[in-house]
C-alpha cells in the first residue's frame, strides 16, 4: 500500500475517533485460529468484532459520526438505513447520547436483529421496514431526511463512519509485537475497508490489506472495473451484512486510490476476492463447530477467503501473520437450514434430480435399491405433477456421504431403466430449491 493518499481521510481522523470510542467499547480480542492457522500454513488471527455490545463493529462509525453532532442536530434526530447490524449502533448510540432515531431496514431483515435493534436503543428508536433489499431501504431513509431535516447516519458513506470503522486497524496494530502481513476484510458498501486501508497507508504501509466480497452481491470489484461506482442489477441478497447494490462514493475513493497504487507498485498489496456464497456457508458451520463462533454470513467472509490467499501471489514469508476479521455474530438461528444447505450444495454432497417413477408398487424401492449407495440418503421427496396415469416425475433431494461417490450415483442412474434429470445449480430451476 505503499504511496496511498487520500483527502477523503487521514489517519489522524481514524486516531481521534479512537478517542471518543474510549469510554464506549472495548477493544475487540484478536484469537489464534489454529484450524485455519493449519491449513493454510500461516498464523491467523480473527479480530473478535462479533463480541462488541452490538455483535459487529458497526458500533464504532455510528457512533462516532453521531458524538459529532450539535445540539440542533441532536434536537432534530437521526435516521439511518441498515441491513441491521449498523441499525444496532445507531440504536445503540441513540440511546447513550439521548438522541431519537428512526431506523430504516429490509423487510428481509432477520428478526433477530430486529429484536437487537430494539434491545438497544429502547423507545428512542422506531423501526421502519420497507422494501426487500438494503437499497431499498436507503431511499426511504434519504426522502425522510429530506422531508424532516433529520440528519443522516450513513453506515459507510461518510467520512466519520470510516474514521471509526477503521479505529479496527489501530487496535489490531497495538495488540501484535509488529505489523501483520495481511489483513482481510469483508467488504459491503466500503467503509470498513476504507477506514482500514486509510489508517494502515499512514501507520503501517507495508500490510497488504484484502477485501473479500460475496461472489453473488460484489459491487465493490464491479466498481473497480468500471472505473466508478455503479448500481448492481441482479444480487444475492443472502450474505445481508454485505449485500450492497452499490458501494459508497467516498470508500470508493480511497479503494481506487489503493488499487492503482498496487497496480504502479513492484510488488500486490492489495486485492479484492469474490466468494462463493455456498463457501460462507461452510466457514460459518466451520466456526461453530471448532471455535465456538456464532457469525452471520458476513461475518464469516474473510475468514472464508484465508484459503484463497496462496493464490493472490502476495510473496507471503512462511511464518506470515494473517489478521481476518469475524465482523459481526447477528446470525438467527431460523436461518441455519439454508445455511446447511448452501454448505452442501457447495461441498458437492447435496444434488437434486427429477426422476420419472413408474406408477406401481416396488418402483421406489427399487430406485433405492438400483441407483443409491449405501452412504446416500433422500433429503427430499416430492411429486412434481402426473402427466399420465403410468408415470409421475418427483423431484429427489439427495445426501452423498463423499463426493467421490457421486460419479458412481450418476453411472447407476444413467443405467437404470427410470427416466432420471440432475438439476444444475446454475439453471433457472434450481433457484426455486434454495
Amino acid at each position: 500500500m505503499v504511496g496511498v493518499t487520500t483527502e477523503t481521510l487521514s489517519a489522524a481522523d481514524v486516531e481521534e475517533a479512537a478517542l471518543r470510542l474510549a469510554d464506549v467499547i472495548e477493544s475487540s480480542p484478536l484469537q489464534i485460529c489454529e484450524r485455519l492457522s493449519r491449513e493454510s500454513g500461516w498464523q491467523v488471527y480473527l479480530k473478535r468484532e462479533d463480541l462488541q455490545a452490538v455483535r459487529s463493529y458497526k458500533l464504532r462509525g455510528a457512533f462516532n459520526l453521531m458524538s459529532q453532532l450539535n445540539e440542533s442536530e441532536r434536537a432534530a434526530g437521526v435516521v439511518c438505513a441498515s441491513a441491521g447490524n449498523h441499525a444496532q449502533g445507531v440504536a445503540f448510540a441513540s440511546k447513550r447520547l439521548g438522541i431519537s432515531a428512526r431506523v430504516y431496514l429490509p423487510r428481509t431483515t432477520p428478526r433477530q436483529k430486529r429484536d437487537r435493534i430494539r434491545v438497544h436503543g429502547g423507545e428512542r428508536v422506531e423501526l421502519i421496514l420497507v422494501g426487500d433489499t438494503y437499497d431499498d431501504a436507503a431511499a426511504a431513509a434519504l426522502a425522510d431526511v429530506r422531508a424532516t431535516g433529520a440528519t443522516l447516519v450513513p453506515p459507510f458513506d461518510d467520512r466519520r463512519t470510516m474514521a471509526g470503522q477503521g479505529t479496527i486497524g489501530a487496535e489490531i496494530l497495538a495488540q501484535l509485537p509488529k505489523p501483520p502481513d495481511v489483513v482481510v476484510v469483508p467488504v459491503g458498501g466500503g467503509g470498513l475497508i476504507a477506514g482500514l486501508l486509510a489508517y494502515l497507508a499512514e501507520r503501517a504501509p507495508r500490510v497488504r490489506v484484502v477485501g473479500v466480497e460475496p461472489a453473488g452481491a460484489a459491487s465493490m470489484t464491479a466498481a473497480l472495473a468500471a472505473g466508478a461506482p455503479m448500481t448492481l442489477h441482479e444480487m444475492d441478497p443472502f450474505v445481508d451484512g454485505a449485500a450492497v447494490r452499490r458501494v459508497g462514493d467516498l470508500p470508493y475513493e480511497i479503494v481506487a486510490a489503493a488499487a492503482a497504487a498496487d497496480d504502479a507498485g513492484d510488488r500486490e498489496s492489495f486485492r479484492m476476492v469474490e466468494v462463493d456464497e455456498g463457501a460462507i456457508c461452510t466457514e460459518m458451520l466451520a466456526l461453530y463447530q471448532n471455535e465456538g463462533i456464532i457469525a452471520e454470513p458476513a461475518g464469516a467472509l474473510a475468514a472464508a477467503a484465508v484459503g484463497l490467499i496462496g493464490e493472490l501471489r502476495l510473496e507471503l514469508p512462511e511464518d506470515a501473520v494473517v489478521v481476518a476479521l469475524v465482523s459481526g455474530g447477528n446470525n438467527d438461528v431460523s436461518r441455519y437450514g439454508e445455511v446447511v444447505e448452501r454448505s452442501l450444495v457447495h461441498s458437492g454432497l447435496k444434488h437434486y434430480f427429477l426422476v420419472e417413477f413408474a406408477q406401481k408398487p416396488g418402483a421406489l424401492r427399487q430406485f433405492l435399491d438400483e441407483v443409491l449407495g449405501p452412504e446416500d440418503d433422500i433429503t427430499l421427496f416430492e411429486y412434481v405433477k402426473r402427466n399420465n396415469r403410468d408415470t409421475g416425475p418427483a423431484l429427489v433431494g439427495i445426501e452423498i456421504g463423499a463426493v467421490e461417490a457421486l460419479p458412481g450415483l450418476l453411472q447407476r442412474m444413467e443405467e437404470s431403466p427410470m427416466r432420471i434429470e440432475q438439476i444444475d445449480p446454475g439453471s433457472p430451476a434450481y433457484a426455486y430449491l434454495t
